[in-house]
């Protein structure tokens, strides 16, 4: 169920911040390895926030470019199952502009999720 204000991508955001801002350069002057971990710790708060925020929206789009590429509906994961079987039985291989742009935008949206700073 929703809550009220402070959503969960801002509670996560919130929390990051301070691990980030206050609790990571103290750790690096007394702790450096456990500095190392905060960091790591802070990157994987980043990426809950942005999978919250960006991942029901990249899941729709994925699955209406998967249905519209296999020509049949389907959970997100059947159309995912059905289309690596068809790359692995040679039914479709990279010279399918369709497949490609599919691939090309999933991929765009999972790196917004896990590292949008790539690009």
């Amino acid at each position: 169920m929703a809550q009220d204000r402070p959503t969960a991508a801002e509670l996560l955001t919130a929390i990051a911040d301070f691990l980030r801002e206050e609790a990571t350069p103290a750790l690096d002057r007394t702790e450096p390895r456990l500095g190392f971990q905060m960091r790591v710790a802070v990157n994987s708060l980043a990426i809950l926030e942005r999978e919250i925020r960006l991942g029901h929206d990249a899941d729709l789009r994925e699955h209406a470019r998967l249905a519209k590429l296999l020509g049949h509906g389907g959970t997100l994961s059947e159309l995912n199952y059905e289309l690596a079987r068809q790359l692995r039985s040679g039914v479709r291989d990279e010279r399918d502009p369709a497949l490609m742009a599919h691939l090309e935008a999933t991929t765009a949206d999972k790196i917004a999720i896990a590292n949008p700073k790539w690009r």
